[in-house]
């Protein structure tokens, strides 16, 4: 099947926060939301159910074909064997951190992350009334990020209780080797400390970069691990609010599911059509996906190489996300946001928002078309001739 990736869709009337939050003149590529139509049989199945014209309460069961369906991924995927048990519908991997931090940590705990990292899980701390414990990623002369293990064994307190880990990582697009997260999940395990892993870019991981969900090492590290997945980014579904929580430990994921009873809504029935027509069959648009992004990405590297004097950008390992180094960019490395939404009429994500590290970079997102990936380029590097 042929998938039309280059079509642009115009988005600015359909409540798009990703169009709607700048002027009419700007190019937003900021938000991890790609501007492609969801696969054919996402549409098709919506469609049927909408058709079909009753909305009412959706599963409340432990397991339905959604668990099933999901559980057989995790064996294909992964190698994973989980039982539809084990895994509970959230509506969001935001909601399913925060509420893991509510019963992994007290007020007053500590909550281990490594900067820089995407801006929701910096503000867990603030909701859940915890202390930060920071542990910078380690950064080598060629941009290549890495877990620093050192730096993680130092951020460990005696009041830190878990760690919230993003893995593949956003914003720098690392997909960490087997050998990072045992060394990872192994300090935990001697140090005490529970994980919950947002792990919703797993399925946009390019070729030759493997992702490996950090409870699958043991059944030891799963027991003390709270797993969050998504269709949403994989099959751009954000709108329709269906995650999914693997809990493999039984006491455990009562804990979870009994902190946001009568709080948290239930997965919207939509949201839940869609995610198993995406897992059932949406298979084929997600490989020609990856094809196409990974062309993106690549266009993106070269073209900052040649045209984007003083910023540097290493090939993401996975996600729709670059992160741009732009401290060396003249007059954009201050502050490369503000530079490029004034200049260029450009949206990016602020660096700053990324916690420490942060500084002097932007985080450009290339799931567009290529002609819309290409004008914001172009702005970007005329941006920064005129100045």
């Amino acid at each position: 099947m042929s998938f039309d990736f280059d079509r642009v869709i115009d988005r600015r009337s359909t409540e798009s926060s990703k169009w709607a939050r700048y002027g009419p003149d700007v190019l937003p590529l900021w938000v991890a939301d790609m501007d492609f139509a969801s696969p054919p049989a996402v549409i098709d199945a919506l469609r049927a159910r909408v058709e079909h014209g009753v909305f009412g309460y959706g599963y409340k069961l432990e397991v339905s074909p959604l668990h099933e369906a999901f559980a057989e991924r995790l064996v294909k995927r992964y190698g994973w064997r989980v039982s539809p048990e084990a895994i509970v519908l959230i509506p969001g991997v935001i909601v399913g951190f925060n509420v893991a931090a509510r019963i992994l940590a007290a007020p007053g705990d500590g909550l281990l992350l490594q900067t820089p990292v995407y801006p929701p899980l910096l503000r867990v701390p603030g909701n859940a009334r915890l202390v930060l414990d920071e542990a910078p990623l380690a950064r080598a002369a060629d941009g290549r990020y890495a877990i620093d293990l050192d730096a993680v064994a130092a951020a460990i307190g005696p009041r830190t209780r878990m760690l919230l880990l993003c893995s593949p990582h956003n914003p720098v697009g690392r997909v960490f080797t087997r050998d990072e997260l045992t060394g990872l999940a192994e300090l935990c395990l001697r140090r005490g400390v529970a994980i919950c892993a947002d792990e919703i870019h797993c399925e946009l991981a390019y070729e030759g970069h493997p992702h490996v969900p950090i409870a699958s090492l043991d059944e030891e590290v799963a027991e003390r691990t709270i797993t969050l997945m998504a269709p949403s980014k994989t099959f751009n579904l954000p709108g329709l609010k269906c995650g999914l929580a693997i809990v493999p430990d039984a006491a455990l994921r009562q804990r979870f599911t009994d902190a946001w009873a009568d709080l948290v809504p239930s997965v919207n029935i939509l949201g839940y059509t869609a995610a198993l027509a995406a897992y059932r069959d949406g298979q084929p648009w997600l490989d020609a996906l990856l094809r196409y992004l990974q062309a993106n990405r690549d266009f993106v590297v070269e073209f900052a190489r040649r045209h984007l004097p003083g910023i540097a950008v290493r090939a993401p390992e996975a996600t729709s996300l670059a992160w741009l180094d732009c401290r060396a960019a003249g007059p954009a490395a201050s502050d490369p946001f503000t530079f490029f939404l004034e200049r260029g009429r450009v949206a990016l994500n602020n660096g700053k928002m990324f916690g420490r590290g942060g500084e002097g970079f932007a985080r450009l997102n290339f799931g567009s078309p290529r002609a819309l990936l290409a004008e914001g380029l172009a702005r970007m590097r005329d941006a920064l001739a005129a100045s």
